[in-house]
């Protein structure tokens, strides 16, 4: 159908037509016709793009085709959809926070160690800030109560996390030389199959952290990893951080590991009008599209290991 004929009302005989000769079948409204043409206009030749659209349904498409302004951005999103399987509501969520300005503006900065070992794909693997606004914590919480939050919504956390990580068990215990001591949290990440272990603190970050995180490393390594596995991996995760003091941090750092912090993104557009959302959202978009031209979304795929995984 030329481009002239839609809004001389082609579209709504064709809609009633439809109706006629397909009677029972939804979805074919005038509204849904005109973003039918969209989807086609917007994807047609695009040769990266189009297995992906195929593997997911059509509200998930929608979603990405209505809230998504760039190309690169879509991409993103129609990508990471279909590697993580988000649900319709993770989606949208990931919309909301920004996950394409994030990944792009910010990403992760890991240890020299963890490049050498895993290579781009230990950096792609995490993020430079989770969002755990879904916790419904106050702002004076303490890390009993951050540890106790991720345990009751350990589902969402692991869907936060990605899609390859696996829970292993809570103050995991550890001895070395008659001592006893517990890590807050272990996963195991089947894409770069290895354990990964996170501590959790709520005040900002200090570089003697990384040193107990790399104790818990090397316990890890030797009591703990099985031979065929890759060396553990330690998140930090902090309630703040100076970047600088993290790559001075992470420089000297033999063991793989990084530094993240909790999102602020979700309580900073809180305190916004709906318009004042989008207008954040719009800034960052922006600032990513500068940044994200020829930056790559490659899938992780990885062994398998049994334990409890993230699912949409």
């Amino acid at each position: 159908m030329a481009a002239a004929e839609w809004g001389e009302g082609v579209v709504d005989s064709l809609a009633q037509h439809l109706a006629r000769v397909l009677p029972g079948q939804r979805g074919f409204t005038r509204r849904n016709l005109f973003r039918m043409r969209q989807f086609f206009d917007t994807y047609q030749g695009d040769e990266k793009v189009t297995p992906l659209v195929t593997q997911l349904p059509w509200t998930h498409n929608l979603i990405v085709l209505t809230q998504s302004k760039r190309a690169e951005e879509r991409e993103f999103y129609l990508r990471m959809a279909v590697q993580e399987r988000w649900s319709k509501r993770e989606l949208e969520r990931q919309l909301r926070l920004g996950a394409f300005e994030q990944a792009v503006l910010a990403p992760a900065k890991v240890s020299a160690a963890l490049t050498q070992i895993h290579g781009d794909a230990g950096a792609r693997a995490f993020k430079d800030a989770y969002a755990l606004e879904f916790l419904g914590l106050p702002a004076s919480h303490t890390e009993a109560d951050l540890h106790h939050g991720l345990l009751a919504e350990l589902r969402r956390f692991l869907i936060e996390l990605g899609n390859d990580f696996c829970f292993v068990g809570s103050e995991f215990p550890l001895q070395v030389g008659g001592r006893d001591f517990a890590l807050d949290l272990l996963f195991f990440h089947r894409g770069l199959n290895c354990l990964v272990a996170i501590e959790l603190k709520v005040d900002r970050f200090e570089p003697e952290h990384l040193g107990k995180l790399n104790f818990y490393l090397e316990a890890l390594d030797r009591d703990v990893k099985k031979p065929h596995e890759n060396p553990a991996i330690g998140l930090l995760l902090c309630a703040s951080k100076d970047s600088e003091v993290v790559e001075y941090a992470l420089s000297r750092s033999l063991s793989p590991a990084l530094v993240a912090k909790l999102h602020e993104f979700f309580r900073e557009v809180d305190e916004r009008s709906a318009t004042g959302k989008e207008e954040l959202r719009g800034e960052r978009r922006v600032q990513a599209l500068r940044w994200g031209h020829g930056v790559r979304y490659d899938e992780l795929r990885g062994g398998r290991r049994t334990s409890r995984c993230a699912r949409a």
